[in-house]
Protein backbone atom coordinates (compact mmCIF):
# COMPACT_ATOMS: atom_id res chain seq x y z
CA UNK A 1 0.00 0.00 0.00
CA UNK A 2 2.84 2.36 0.94
CA UNK A 3 4.54 1.65 -2.38
CA UNK A 4 1.35 2.53 -4.28
CA UNK A 5 1.01 5.82 -2.41
CA UNK A 6 4.63 6.71 -3.19
CA UNK A 7 4.09 5.90 -6.87
CA UNK A 8 0.96 8.06 -7.05
CA UNK A 9 2.79 10.94 -5.36
CA UNK A 10 5.69 10.66 -7.83
CA UNK A 11 3.32 10.74 -10.83
CA UNK A 12 1.55 13.79 -9.43
CA UNK A 13 4.90 15.52 -8.82
CA UNK A 14 6.10 14.86 -12.38
CA UNK A 15 2.79 16.13 -13.79
CA UNK A 16 3.23 19.32 -11.76
CA UNK A 17 6.75 19.85 -13.14
CA UNK A 18 5.63 19.29 -16.74
CA UNK A 19 2.49 21.44 -16.54
CA UNK A 20 4.19 24.71 -17.64
CA UNK A 21 5.69 22.96 -20.65
CA UNK A 22 2.37 21.65 -21.93
CA UNK A 23 0.64 24.90 -21.08
CA UNK A 24 2.86 26.79 -23.56
CA UNK A 25 1.87 24.45 -26.37
CA UNK A 26 5.39 23.06 -26.72
CA UNK A 27 5.87 19.66 -28.25
CA UNK A 28 8.63 17.42 -29.46
CA UNK A 29 7.74 18.18 -33.07
CA UNK A 30 8.19 21.91 -32.58
CA UNK A 31 11.47 21.48 -30.72
CA UNK A 32 10.43 24.07 -28.14
CA UNK A 33 11.82 24.19 -24.65
CA UNK A 34 9.96 25.15 -21.48
CA UNK A 35 10.91 28.78 -22.22
CA UNK A 36 9.51 28.50 -25.74
CA UNK A 37 12.89 29.07 -27.40
CA UNK A 38 13.52 27.32 -30.72
CA UNK A 39 16.75 27.10 -32.69
CA UNK A 40 16.32 26.37 -36.40
CA UNK A 41 19.23 25.27 -38.57
CA UNK A 42 18.90 26.59 -42.13
CA UNK A 43 20.96 24.82 -44.81
CA UNK A 44 22.13 27.26 -47.51
CA UNK A 45 25.21 28.37 -49.47
CA UNK A 46 27.35 31.49 -50.02
CA UNK A 47 26.51 33.14 -46.72
CA UNK A 48 29.13 35.88 -47.21
CA UNK A 49 28.18 36.59 -50.83
CA UNK A 50 24.41 36.67 -50.36
CA UNK A 51 22.83 39.82 -48.99
CA UNK A 52 19.35 38.60 -48.08
CA UNK A 53 19.94 35.93 -45.45
CA UNK A 54 20.39 38.26 -42.51
CA UNK A 55 17.55 40.67 -43.45
CA UNK A 56 15.16 37.69 -43.70
CA UNK A 57 16.32 36.40 -40.32
CA UNK A 58 16.03 39.84 -38.71
CA UNK A 59 12.53 40.38 -40.10
CA UNK A 60 11.35 37.00 -38.87
CA UNK A 61 13.01 37.49 -35.49
CA UNK A 62 11.04 40.71 -35.09
CA UNK A 63 7.84 38.65 -35.45
CA UNK A 64 8.99 35.59 -33.53
CA UNK A 65 11.62 36.64 -30.97
CA UNK A 66 11.65 33.15 -29.48
CA UNK A 67 13.09 31.66 -32.69
CA UNK A 68 16.80 31.68 -33.51
CA UNK A 69 17.92 30.94 -37.07
CA UNK A 70 21.34 29.36 -37.46
CA UNK A 71 22.82 29.45 -40.98
CA UNK A 72 24.59 26.26 -42.06
CA UNK A 73 26.72 27.10 -45.12
CA UNK A 74 27.30 23.97 -47.18
CA UNK A 75 29.13 25.77 -50.00
CA UNK A 76 27.92 26.57 -53.50
CA UNK A 77 29.80 24.29 -55.90
CA UNK A 78 28.50 20.93 -54.65
CA UNK A 79 25.67 22.15 -52.45
CA UNK A 80 23.02 19.59 -53.40
CA UNK A 81 25.46 16.68 -53.10
CA UNK A 82 26.69 17.87 -49.72
CA UNK A 83 23.13 18.45 -48.52
CA UNK A 84 22.04 14.93 -49.42
CA UNK A 85 25.15 13.52 -47.73
CA UNK A 86 24.41 15.52 -44.57
CA UNK A 87 20.78 14.40 -44.49
CA UNK A 88 21.73 10.77 -45.12
CA UNK A 89 24.06 11.00 -42.14
CA UNK A 90 21.26 12.24 -39.90
CA UNK A 91 22.29 15.90 -39.69
CA UNK A 92 19.87 17.88 -37.53
CA UNK A 93 18.97 20.42 -40.20
CA UNK A 94 15.51 21.96 -40.12
CA UNK A 95 15.05 24.30 -43.06
CA UNK A 96 16.46 23.28 -46.45
CA UNK A 97 17.20 25.61 -49.34
CA UNK A 98 16.64 23.79 -52.64
CA UNK A 99 19.05 25.14 -55.23
CA UNK A 100 17.64 23.77 -58.45
CA UNK A 101 15.15 21.40 -60.07
CA UNK A 102 17.46 18.35 -60.23
CA UNK A 103 18.27 18.87 -56.57
CA UNK A 104 14.57 19.11 -55.73
CA UNK A 105 13.88 15.92 -57.64
CA UNK A 106 16.63 14.04 -55.79
CA UNK A 107 15.51 15.28 -52.38
CA UNK A 108 11.94 14.16 -53.05
CA UNK A 109 13.02 10.79 -54.41
CA UNK A 110 15.10 10.17 -51.29
CA UNK A 111 12.21 11.18 -49.03
CA UNK A 112 14.07 14.10 -47.45
CA UNK A 113 11.43 16.84 -47.81
CA UNK A 114 8.24 17.24 -45.82
CA UNK A 115 5.11 17.02 -48.04
CA UNK A 116 3.35 20.39 -47.94
CA UNK A 117 -0.15 19.98 -49.37
CA UNK A 118 -1.88 19.66 -46.01
CA UNK A 119 0.18 22.50 -44.52
CA UNK A 120 -0.57 24.75 -47.50
CA UNK A 121 -4.29 24.19 -46.87
CA UNK A 122 -4.15 24.65 -43.11
CA UNK A 123 -1.92 27.73 -43.32
CA UNK A 124 -4.07 29.28 -46.08
CA UNK A 125 -1.13 29.73 -48.46
CA UNK A 126 -2.30 31.08 -51.82
CA UNK A 127 -0.20 29.20 -54.40
CA UNK A 128 -1.61 31.37 -57.20
CA UNK A 129 0.84 34.05 -56.05
CA UNK A 130 3.67 31.94 -57.49
CA UNK A 131 2.35 32.22 -61.03
CA UNK A 132 1.99 28.51 -61.65
CA UNK A 133 5.43 27.56 -60.36
CA UNK A 134 4.13 25.25 -57.67
CA UNK A 135 2.23 23.27 -60.31
CA UNK A 136 5.50 22.85 -62.22
CA UNK A 137 7.22 21.33 -59.18
CA UNK A 138 4.39 19.02 -58.09
CA UNK A 139 5.54 15.40 -57.77
CA UNK A 140 3.24 12.48 -56.98
CA UNK A 141 0.45 14.98 -56.43
CA UNK A 142 2.43 16.76 -53.68
CA UNK A 143 4.37 19.99 -53.35
CA UNK A 144 7.54 19.56 -51.28
CA UNK A 145 8.99 23.09 -51.29
CA UNK A 146 7.82 26.65 -51.90
CA UNK A 147 9.67 29.06 -54.21
CA UNK A 148 11.09 32.15 -52.56
CA UNK A 149 13.39 33.37 -55.33
CA UNK A 150 12.65 33.32 -59.04
CA UNK A 151 15.73 34.44 -60.88
CA UNK A 152 16.04 35.02 -64.59
CA UNK A 153 18.90 35.83 -66.93
CA UNK A 154 19.72 39.27 -68.28
CA UNK A 155 22.79 41.28 -69.32
CA UNK A 156 24.94 43.28 -66.90
CA UNK A 157 27.20 45.82 -68.61
CA UNK A 158 29.91 48.30 -67.65
CA UNK A 159 28.94 51.75 -68.91
CA UNK A 160 32.46 53.16 -68.48
CA UNK A 161 33.89 50.59 -70.88
CA UNK A 162 31.30 51.49 -73.51
CA UNK A 163 31.86 55.21 -72.96
CA UNK A 164 35.63 54.84 -73.33
CA UNK A 165 35.17 52.83 -76.55
CA UNK A 166 32.65 55.34 -77.89
CA UNK A 167 30.14 52.55 -78.45
CA UNK A 168 26.39 52.88 -77.71
CA UNK A 169 25.09 50.91 -74.73
CA UNK A 170 23.31 47.57 -75.16
CA UNK A 171 19.54 47.78 -75.63
CA UNK A 172 16.52 45.86 -74.38
CA UNK A 173 16.02 44.27 -77.80
CA UNK A 174 19.19 42.58 -79.11
CA UNK A 175 19.43 39.55 -81.33
CA UNK A 176 22.32 37.19 -80.70
CA UNK A 177 24.00 38.49 -83.85
CA UNK A 178 23.74 42.05 -82.55
CA UNK A 179 25.08 40.97 -79.16
CA UNK A 180 28.06 39.29 -80.82
CA UNK A 181 28.78 42.38 -82.92
CA UNK A 182 28.57 44.65 -79.86
CA UNK A 183 30.95 42.43 -77.87
CA UNK A 184 33.49 42.62 -80.68
CA UNK A 185 33.31 46.43 -80.80
CA UNK A 186 34.14 46.89 -77.11
CA UNK A 187 36.92 44.31 -76.86
CA UNK A 188 40.28 46.04 -76.46
CA UNK A 189 43.81 45.81 -75.12
CA UNK A 190 45.99 42.81 -74.42
CA UNK A 191 47.63 40.92 -71.59
CA UNK A 192 46.84 42.24 -68.12
CA UNK A 193 45.06 45.23 -69.68
CA UNK A 194 42.76 43.15 -71.89
CA UNK A 195 39.07 44.04 -71.76
CA UNK A 196 36.77 41.33 -73.08
CA UNK A 197 33.53 42.23 -74.80
CA UNK A 198 31.45 39.52 -73.13
CA UNK A 199 31.76 36.65 -70.69
CA UNK A 200 30.39 33.14 -70.37
CA UNK A 201 30.77 31.47 -67.01
CA UNK A 202 31.71 27.77 -66.98
CA UNK A 203 28.15 26.61 -66.33
CA UNK A 204 26.63 24.85 -69.34
CA UNK A 205 23.57 27.06 -68.92
CA UNK A 206 25.58 30.12 -69.99
CA UNK A 207 25.84 28.61 -73.50
CA UNK A 208 23.20 25.91 -73.94
CA UNK A 209 20.17 27.83 -72.82
CA UNK A 210 20.22 30.30 -75.70
CA UNK A 211 18.92 27.30 -77.64
CA UNK A 212 15.64 26.94 -75.75
CA UNK A 213 14.48 30.56 -76.05
CA UNK A 214 12.35 29.79 -79.09
CA UNK A 215 10.24 27.36 -77.07
CA UNK A 216 10.76 24.52 -79.54
CA UNK A 217 13.14 22.46 -77.37
CA UNK A 218 13.87 21.78 -73.72
CA UNK A 219 17.02 20.57 -72.10
CA UNK A 220 15.47 17.19 -71.16
CA UNK A 221 14.20 16.16 -74.59
CA UNK A 222 17.15 13.85 -75.28
CA UNK A 223 18.26 15.28 -78.64
CA UNK A 224 20.63 18.23 -78.72
CA UNK A 225 21.63 18.95 -82.32
CA UNK A 226 19.82 22.28 -82.02
CA UNK A 227 22.64 23.53 -79.76
CA UNK A 228 25.27 23.44 -82.52
CA UNK A 229 25.01 27.10 -83.66
CA UNK A 230 25.25 28.36 -80.08
CA UNK A 231 28.37 26.36 -79.30
CA UNK A 232 29.91 27.39 -82.60
CA UNK A 233 29.26 31.04 -81.87
CA UNK A 234 30.76 31.00 -78.37
CA UNK A 235 33.80 28.97 -79.46
CA UNK A 236 34.40 31.46 -82.30
CA UNK A 237 34.22 34.34 -79.81
CA UNK A 238 36.70 32.46 -77.63
CA UNK A 239 39.09 31.84 -80.56
CA UNK A 240 38.87 35.52 -81.53
CA UNK A 241 39.65 36.69 -77.99
CA UNK A 242 36.25 38.27 -77.48
CA UNK A 243 35.60 36.18 -74.34
CA UNK A 244 37.94 34.53 -71.85
CA UNK A 245 39.11 31.00 -72.62
CA UNK A 246 37.01 28.32 -70.94
CA UNK A 247 40.13 26.30 -70.04
CA UNK A 248 41.59 29.28 -68.19
CA UNK A 249 38.37 29.93 -66.30
CA UNK A 250 38.08 26.25 -65.39
CA UNK A 251 41.63 25.68 -64.19
CA UNK A 252 41.84 28.96 -62.29
CA UNK A 253 38.38 28.66 -60.73
CA UNK A 254 37.64 32.23 -61.83
CA UNK A 255 34.32 33.49 -60.51
CA UNK A 256 32.20 35.59 -62.85
CA UNK A 257 31.74 38.23 -60.15
CA UNK A 258 35.45 38.99 -59.92
CA UNK A 259 35.94 39.81 -63.60
CA UNK A 260 32.90 42.09 -63.58
CA UNK A 261 33.89 43.75 -60.28
CA UNK A 262 37.38 44.41 -61.69
CA UNK A 263 36.10 45.89 -64.99
CA UNK A 264 37.74 43.17 -67.08
CA UNK A 265 34.58 42.50 -69.11
CA UNK A 266 32.12 44.83 -70.85
CA UNK A 267 29.05 42.56 -70.73
CA UNK A 268 28.05 39.62 -68.56
CA UNK A 269 25.14 37.26 -69.18
CA UNK A 270 24.07 36.30 -65.71
CA UNK A 271 21.05 35.88 -63.47
CA UNK A 272 19.23 38.49 -61.42
CA UNK A 273 20.75 36.95 -58.29
CA UNK A 274 23.89 38.98 -59.07
CA UNK A 275 22.13 42.36 -58.78
CA UNK A 276 22.22 42.51 -55.00
CA UNK A 277 25.83 41.34 -54.84
CA UNK A 278 26.96 43.92 -57.41
CA UNK A 279 25.21 46.73 -55.52
CA UNK A 280 26.77 45.61 -52.24
CA UNK A 281 30.30 45.37 -53.69
CA UNK A 282 30.05 48.82 -55.27
CA UNK A 283 28.84 50.24 -51.96
CA UNK A 284 31.74 48.64 -50.07
CA UNK A 285 34.29 49.93 -52.58
CA UNK A 286 35.35 46.42 -53.62
CA UNK A 287 34.07 46.80 -57.20
CA UNK A 288 35.54 49.21 -59.74
CA UNK A 289 32.54 48.64 -62.02
CA UNK A 290 30.59 51.41 -60.34
CA UNK A 291 28.87 52.73 -63.46
CA UNK A 292 26.81 49.77 -64.66
CA UNK A 293 23.46 48.90 -66.17
CA UNK A 294 21.08 46.11 -67.11
CA UNK A 295 19.26 45.11 -70.29
CA UNK A 296 17.08 42.20 -71.31
CA UNK A 297 18.62 38.93 -72.48
CA UNK A 298 19.69 38.70 -76.14
CA UNK A 299 17.51 36.41 -78.23
CA UNK A 300 17.58 34.39 -81.45
CA UNK A 301 16.01 35.88 -84.58
CA UNK A 302 12.22 35.70 -84.51
CA UNK A 303 11.98 35.48 -80.71
CA UNK A 304 10.25 38.29 -78.80
CA UNK A 305 12.50 40.59 -76.80
CA UNK A 306 12.21 39.93 -73.08
CA UNK A 307 12.13 36.17 -73.53
CA UNK A 308 14.55 34.71 -71.05
CA UNK A 309 15.53 31.73 -68.94
CA UNK A 310 14.73 31.27 -65.31
CA UNK A 311 15.26 29.14 -62.31
CA UNK A 312 13.56 28.99 -58.95
CA UNK A 313 15.16 28.69 -55.56
CA UNK A 314 12.85 26.99 -53.10
CA UNK A 315 12.69 26.41 -49.39
CA UNK A 316 11.44 23.27 -47.69
CA UNK A 317 11.53 21.45 -44.39
CA UNK A 318 13.58 18.40 -43.47
CA UNK A 319 11.16 15.51 -43.08
CA UNK A 320 13.08 14.43 -39.98
CA UNK A 321 13.28 17.87 -38.39
CA UNK A 322 12.67 17.93 -34.64
CA UNK A 323 11.45 21.51 -35.01
CA UNK A 324 8.93 20.89 -37.78
CA UNK A 325 6.19 23.32 -36.72
CA UNK A 326 8.62 26.22 -36.34
CA UNK A 327 10.44 25.28 -39.55
CA UNK A 328 7.20 25.27 -41.53
CA UNK A 329 6.27 28.68 -40.17
CA UNK A 330 9.67 30.11 -41.12
CA UNK A 331 9.34 28.58 -44.60
CA UNK A 332 5.93 30.23 -44.97
CA UNK A 333 7.39 33.62 -44.00
CA UNK A 334 10.41 33.44 -46.33
CA UNK A 335 8.37 32.28 -49.33
CA UNK A 336 5.36 34.52 -48.68
CA UNK A 337 4.54 38.20 -49.32
CA UNK A 338 6.46 39.39 -46.25
CA UNK A 339 9.60 37.55 -47.31
CA UNK A 340 9.15 38.85 -50.88
CA UNK A 341 9.15 42.44 -49.60
CA UNK A 342 12.36 41.81 -47.64
CA UNK A 343 14.05 40.21 -50.65
CA UNK A 344 13.04 43.08 -52.94
CA UNK A 345 14.62 45.62 -50.61
CA UNK A 346 17.96 43.82 -51.02
CA UNK A 347 17.70 43.87 -54.81
CA UNK A 348 16.78 40.20 -55.02
CA UNK A 349 13.97 38.98 -57.27
CA UNK A 350 11.39 37.12 -55.15
CA UNK A 351 9.16 34.32 -56.42
CA UNK A 352 6.13 36.50 -55.73
CA UNK A 353 6.55 39.24 -58.35
CA UNK A 354 4.54 42.44 -58.71
CA UNK A 355 4.97 45.99 -59.95
CA UNK A 356 5.53 47.01 -56.34
CA UNK A 357 8.44 44.58 -56.15
CA UNK A 358 9.92 45.93 -59.41
CA UNK A 359 9.54 49.49 -58.12
CA UNK A 360 11.13 48.50 -54.82
CA UNK A 361 14.14 46.88 -56.49
CA UNK A 362 14.70 49.62 -59.04
CA UNK A 363 14.44 52.40 -56.45
CA UNK A 364 16.86 50.91 -53.96
CA UNK A 365 20.18 52.74 -53.44
CA UNK A 366 22.79 51.53 -55.88
CA UNK A 367 20.42 50.23 -58.56
CA UNK A 368 21.13 51.82 -61.98
CA UNK A 369 19.01 54.91 -62.50
CA UNK A 370 18.50 54.63 -66.27
CA UNK A 371 15.10 53.62 -67.64
CA UNK A 372 16.45 50.59 -69.54
CA UNK A 373 17.73 48.95 -66.35
CA UNK A 374 14.32 49.17 -64.69
CA UNK A 375 12.62 47.93 -67.86
CA UNK A 376 14.98 44.95 -67.93
CA UNK A 377 13.23 43.60 -64.83
CA UNK A 378 10.00 43.05 -66.77
CA UNK A 379 10.11 39.88 -68.86
CA UNK A 380 7.94 38.69 -71.73
CA UNK A 381 8.31 34.96 -71.10
CA UNK A 382 10.53 32.80 -68.94
CA UNK A 383 11.49 29.21 -69.72
CA UNK A 384 12.69 27.00 -66.89
CA UNK A 385 16.36 26.15 -67.27
CA UNK A 386 15.70 22.58 -66.20
CA UNK A 387 12.10 21.34 -66.27
CA UNK A 388 11.08 18.90 -63.58
CA UNK A 389 11.97 15.41 -64.73
CA UNK A 390 12.35 12.15 -62.85
CA UNK A 391 15.88 11.73 -64.23
CA UNK A 392 16.85 15.40 -64.19
CA UNK A 393 19.94 14.75 -62.06
CA UNK A 394 21.31 12.12 -64.44
CA UNK A 395 20.55 14.29 -67.46
CA UNK A 396 22.27 17.24 -65.79
CA UNK A 397 25.43 15.19 -65.20
CA UNK A 398 25.55 13.96 -68.80
CA UNK A 399 25.06 17.46 -70.22
CA UNK A 400 27.66 18.99 -67.90
CA UNK A 401 30.30 16.46 -68.90
CA UNK A 402 29.67 16.87 -72.62
CA UNK A 403 29.65 20.67 -72.26
CA UNK A 404 33.00 20.52 -70.51
CA UNK A 405 34.46 18.36 -73.27
CA UNK A 406 33.22 20.70 -76.03
CA UNK A 407 34.41 23.89 -74.36
CA UNK A 408 37.83 22.39 -73.57
CA UNK A 409 37.97 21.22 -77.21
CA UNK A 410 38.45 17.63 -76.16
CA UNK A 411 35.49 16.91 -78.44
CA UNK A 412 34.27 18.69 -81.53
CA UNK A 413 30.85 20.31 -81.35
CA UNK A 414 29.40 17.50 -83.48
CA UNK A 415 30.96 14.75 -81.36
CA UNK A 416 30.02 16.47 -78.12
CA UNK A 417 26.39 16.77 -79.17
CA UNK A 418 26.42 13.13 -80.27
CA UNK A 419 27.66 12.21 -76.80
CA UNK A 420 24.75 14.16 -75.28
CA UNK A 421 22.26 12.46 -77.59
CA UNK A 422 23.65 8.99 -76.84
CA UNK A 423 24.02 9.34 -73.08
CA UNK A 424 20.74 11.12 -72.40
CA UNK A 425 19.00 8.79 -74.84
CA UNK A 426 20.15 5.83 -72.74
CA UNK A 427 19.04 7.60 -69.55
CA UNK A 428 15.60 8.04 -71.09
CA UNK A 429 15.52 4.40 -72.13
CA UNK A 430 15.71 4.97 -75.88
Amino acid sequence: MKKNVIAILMIAYLAFLCAPLFATGASESSGSTASGQVNLKWAMWDRDLTVYYQPLIDAYKAKKPNVTIELIDLGSADYQTVLLTQLSGGADLDVLTVKDIPGYNNLVKQNRLEPLNSYIRSANIDTKLYGGTTEQITMNGEVYALPFRSDFWLIFYNKDIFDKAGVPYPTNDMTLDQYDALARRVTSGSGANKIYGAHYHTWRSAVQLFGILDGKNTIVDGTYDFLAPYYNRVLKEQDDGIVMAYATLKTSGTHYSGVFFNSQIAMLNMGTWFIATQIARVASGEATSKNWGLVKYPHPDGVTAGTTLGTITSIGVNRNSKNKDAALDFMKFVSGPEGAAVLAKTGTIPAIMSQDVINSISSMPGFPTDANSKAALSVYKTYLEMPLHEKAGEIETALNEAHDAIMLKNLSVADGLKQMNDRVGRILGR
